[in-house]
């Protein structure tokens, strides 16, 4: 089995050694991402918007693939504010309702970086297209 491997800008992937994302066969892992947006945090303060600038980063992620929205099987978001929960859920749903992955939403105590709210990640399945549409696109990101 051939593992490939994504790597990006983000400066933590150098500096802990890791890759953004991993294909082994037909699953392929997205690690902890943050809203970061040509290395600058995006939707600072807002965790709606975070949540949606940092799937849009794992996605882009799973994009080399050929992967989309539509091969995602499981979500993992992490937020350091229960408060935040109804404004992250809101852009999961908005992203993946057509979808429905399995989904883990957690509550912890912070982020290397303190102004990040939420970290997100995600596990997408290859050979796995919904019919119609192009399925690196989802709606809205």
């Amino acid at each position: 089995m051939t593992i490939e491997r994504v790597r990006t800008d983000s400066p933590w992937e150098e500096a802990i050694g890791f890759a953004r994302a991993v294909a082994a066969g037909d699953r392929v892992l997205v690690a902890g991402t943050m809203p970061l947006v040509d290395g600058v945090l995006h939707g600072d303060g807002d965790p709606y918007e975070q949540t949606r600038a940092a799937f849009a980063n794992a996605l882009t992620a799973i994009e080399p693939f050929g992967l989309g929205a539509d091969a995602v099987l499981r979500t993992r978001m992490y937020l350091t504010h229960l408060r935040d929960v109804d404004a992250v859920s809101r852009a999961h749903r908005e992203l993946f309702e057509a979808v429905r992955p399995a989904a883990t939403l957690v509550v912890v105590s912070g982020f290397v970086d303190s102004r990040v709210l939420v970290e997100v990640e995600l596990e997408a399945f290859r050979g796995c297209h919904s019919p119609g549409g192009d399925p690196r696109t989802p709606e809205g990101v």
